[in-house]
Formats: structure tokens, C-alpha cells, sequence
């Protein structure tokens, strides 16, 4: 049976096997296009899996540390040569399990390989530097050591490419892993975790534990001998894990919410303004935390952009993200769905226009958790769809009466993840990069695009201050060690 159609039922990994959940509990996960298309059946674990895979993790750490790194970064490789065989096949389970159109998909399961290259590849750089002492025999240098056991916690909406940016960064670095992946997308989490499996990596060393947040989640959060955290969600439940790890004094990681702008100077080229706006904002039906969600445009262009936007987003056709024609998928999920479908209501509640979408709002033809692109007009900042993250396929517009209002009205946000700006105009650009209060921030280039070798994480509400990716990864998954030697 291919793997378009094969329904499977998926264990946790604890120790080096598969091990059914001891509750002996499962859920089904659907095809959220086809609500009546069974995908697979996953584990609701409780305390006791999560237990079994700290002591794995725990039992595991001083022989993986010992290794060196150039030894680690071969696993990484195996791994990464192993998902190259099987992109086609991880990429079809995402898009069944989460919407994501198969090429988006596919796309994410290349990105993660890039990423495991690039850690494996950090198993050879320096950790440290000499430093001169003030004793002229002694050596005095810096190294890293590692946290110990990382739990992760990933989120459904990049079911591969956030959880190996997160595990390819602690496994290099000599810590162990007790992962726990999104519920929802836990079938794909499987297809990666099998890949780490087939490469040999040492048992216990890397465990996965699939279950809901509230258990799972709160039990990784809070476990003695689970030294660092890293997390990536919803604000909610992102400052319950890092007060609860604050609390006990380990250290924490959170990427959150985010409502990002996108500026659309008075110079800008609309057409390409346009074409960065709708990918940004609308592609993986706007299911990114870095996605565009506020359109911020200096009245000279408003109108002129405002009916060009309308004219392409009514092009885009929703569907079946298996469908090689379809631009942009379901959401996720049922609660995903009910949220968008909530916001969209509020906005016209709050006096917003919707000047696409009303149609296809009312279009019940179709089957699964579809909501075609909407745009609303007449949106003032205050709003709550200006200011609350929707994390769905909905844009909007917002005219600002000059650039320097459009910098103000961008930074009116508790977010402050990634935002963007359309200018020709160079002292603009320096202006928006200077003055924009985010972790992100790009220069005729849409909101959405995290280079894997460059940092990556928020300001304000948005993160906890630190840095994901790129080398800046060290900085959370080792703690420095100096040494003084005198002989």
C-alpha cells in the first residue's frame, strides 16, 4: 500500500525503540482536506513515557558528550542522507496530515536536511578562545559544555524544519534529547524520528514522547533532570513552560506569536510589493508565525495597491494540497479553523471591510477546514485583528498618513518578531531598520524567510531574547566553562 493512502499507527521512541504509550491510548489524526481520510493513529502518553524517556536521555549523556564533535556530525549526515531518500514520501505525509501544499511540503523536508548539514558540518568549529592571563605560566581558555538533557517542544505548523533546527543544534553539542513533536503532525514526526533511527543514532540519545501539551508538555517543563528547554508556540502556553522552567531554575527557549508588518512606501514597486505581500502573508494558508498579517500603506499608493493586492489574492486557488494546482491548503486543524473563522467575524464586527472573501466564506461546497484569502479594508490598529495573531489566511490593510506614521504603526504591537518594507528610497530603508522593533527585519523581501545559517527569534512578546539557527545556536544548548592551568 503506498504512503498516499496507508493509515499507520505510530509509537513513541524511548531508548532506542518503539514503544507503544503506556496508557495503551491512542488518537486518530485526519486528513484535514478530507475529513474523512484517516491518516494515523497516535499515542496519548502520559507521566510515565515521559519519565522513561528522561532516564534514557540521562543514562545516554556521558558517553554522546564524549564523542567528539566531527563523530556526532557523521550521525547528522546519516540522517540528513537518509531524508534524502525519502523527501517525496515525508513531504506527501505532511501534506495529508497538516494541509500543506506538497510542494511547500517537500520544501520543508529539503530545508531540513540543509539544516542538518550545517550542524553536522559545526561539529568541527572552534568552542572557545585562549585568554591572557594576568600569571605568565599559567593557560587560561574557554570551551562549552553542554546543558545535559534538552526537551523540545515543536509545534504542528513546520512539523520537520523547526523540530531538526532545534535537535540538530543540542545533539552537536553533545546533549541528549526528549522530544516531544505537535500531536497533531505526530505522523510525520515519525517519518523524521525513523530517519535518526535508521542512522544509527546510540540508543537514548534522541527520544520522542507524542501526547497532548497539557501532559506532555507541562511534565517536560517541569521535570528535575531536564536542564534546558526549547520551545515553539502560542504566547499562552509558551510562558507557562518558561515560568515553570524559571521556577526551577533551567534554562528555557521560546519562539511565540507574531504580528508582523509589512511597510509599503510611497516608492515602493507594487508589483512586486504585491507579490511579497500575498507569498508572505497567505502561503502554508498563513499558518507562520512570521507570516505578513498587517499591511501598513502610505495613503499616496493605498488605493492603487489596495485594488492590485484584490485583483491577484482572488486568483489564488484553495484546495487539496496534494492538487499541483492548488496555492494554498486547509488550516490545519478543526481548533485552527474555528480561530480564523472567529477573527474574521470580529473584524467585520469591529467595522472592518472585507473586500475579499465574502464569497468564498459562504461557498459550503467544500469539504475540510478550507478558508479561502481574505482582505480587509478599512482596518484601524486598534482593532483585534490588528493587534491579536489570526495564524490563517487573512490580511490587513492599514493607510498610513506618512512614513513616519507607517514606522509608528508597525511597532504598535506587543509582538515583535519579523517585518518588512517595500522602498527604493535607502534612507527609508535605513530609517525602518533602525526604528522597527523586531528580531527580523528585511528590505524588499517578504516577512516570511528565516535563512537556516542566520539567528532567528523576536522582541517583545515574541521570544524569550534569545536566538535560534546559525552559529548563534551555541549560545543556548552549552554553558561556558573557562579554565585556568598553571602548571
Amino acid at each position: 500500500m503506498s504512503i498516499e493512502t496507508k493509515v499507520l499507527t505510530v509509537q513513541n521512541y524511548i531508548n532506542g525503540a518503539w514503544l507503544a504509550p503506556k496508557s495503551d491510548n491512542y488518537v486518530v489524526n485526519k486528513n484535514p482536506a478530507r475529513l474523512n481520510e484517516e491518516v494515523g493513529s497516535v499515542p496519548l502518553s502520559n507521566e510515565e513515557d515521559i519519565e522513561a524517556a528522561v532516564v534514557a536521555a540521562s543514562e545516554a549523556r556521558k558517553k554522546w558528550r564524549s564523542m567528539t564533535g566531527a563523530e556526532r556530525g557523521n550521525v547528522l549526515f546519516k540522517v540528513a542522507s537518509i531524508m534524502e531518500e525519502r523527501v517525496e514520501a515525508i513531504g506527501t505525509m505532511m501534506t495529508r496530515e497538516m494541509g500543506k501544499t506538497l510542494g511547500e511540503a517537500k520544501g520543508e523536508v529539503t530545508r531540513g536536511i540543509a539544516i542538518l548539514k550545517y550542524f553536522a558540518g559545526e561539529g568541527m568549529r572552534p568552542v572557545g578562545d585562549v585568554i591572557p592571563a594576568t600569571d605568565p605560566s599559567a593557560l587560561m581558555y574557554t570551551t562549552r559544555a553542554p546543558l545535559g538533557v534538552v526537551g523540545v517542544i515543536s509545534p504542528w505548523n513546520f512539523p520537520v524544519a523547526i523540530p531538526i533546527w532545534k535537535i540538530a543544534p543540542a545533539l552537536i553539542y553533545g546533549n541528549t534529547v526528549v522530544w516531544k513533536p505537535a500531536r497533531e503532525t505526530s505522523v510525520t514526526a515519525s517519518l523524521v524520528m525513523s530517519c535518526f533511527h535508521e542512522a544509527g543514532i546510540p540508543a537514548g540519545v534522541l527520544n520522542m514522547v507524542i501526547g497532548e501539551g497539557r501532559i506532555i508538555g507541562q511534565t517536560i517543563a517541569e521535570h528535575k533532570d531536564i536542564h534546558g528547554i526549547t520551545f515553539t508556540g502560542s504566547n499562552t502556553v509558551g510562558k507557562q513552560v518558561g515560568q515553570t522552567a524559571a521556577a526551577r531554575g533551567a534554562k528555557y527557549q521560546l519562539e511565540m506569536g507574531g504580528k508582523n508588518p509589512i511597510i509599503i512606501a510611497a516608492d515602493a514597486d507594487l508589483e512586486l510589493a504585491v507579490e511579497a505581500t500575498i507569498s508572505g502573508g497567505l502561503r502554508s494558508t498563513g499558518q507562520k508565525c512570521t507570516a505578513t498579517s498587517r499591511v501598513i500603506v502610505v495613503k499616496d499608493i493605498y488605493e492603487k495597491f489596495r485594488e492590485l493586492l484584490i485583483e491577484k489574492v482572488k486568483q489564488l486557488k484553495v484546495g487539496d494540497g496534494l492538487d499541483g494546482t492548488t496555492w494554498l491548503g486547509p488550516c490545519a486543524n478543526q481548533k485552527q479553523y474555528e480561530t480564523v473563522k472567529h477573527y474574521i467575524q470580529k473584524g467585520l464586527d469591529e467595522g472592518a471591510k472585507m473586500v475579499v472573501g465574502q464569497e468564498q466564506q459562504d461557498d459550503k461546497s467544500m469539504e475540510g477546514y478550507f478558508i479561502a484569502p481574505v482582505v480587509f479594508d478599512n482596518v484601524s490598529s486598534h482593532m483585534a485583528i490588528a493587534q491579536e495573531e489570526i495564524f490563517g489566511p487573512v490580511l490587513t490593510l492599514i493607510k498610513a498618513d506618512s512614513f513616519e506614521d507607517a514606522i509608528a504603526l508597525a511597532n504598535d504591537t506587543q509582538y515583535g518578531l519579523s517585518a518588512s518594507i517595500y522602498t527604493k528610497n535607502i534612507g527609508n530603508a535605513l530609517t525602518f531598520i533602525n526604528e522597527t522593533e523586531a528580531g527580523l527585519v528585511r528590505v524588499n523581501a517578504e516577512t516570511a524567510g528565516v535563512e537556516l545559517q542566520a539567528p532567528f527569534g523576536g522582541m517583545k512578546n515574541s521570544s524569550s531574547h534569545s536566538r535560534e539557527q546559525g552559529q548563534a545556536a551555541i549560545e543556548f544548548y552549552t554553558s561556558i566553562k573557562t579554565v585556568f592551568i598553571k602548571p
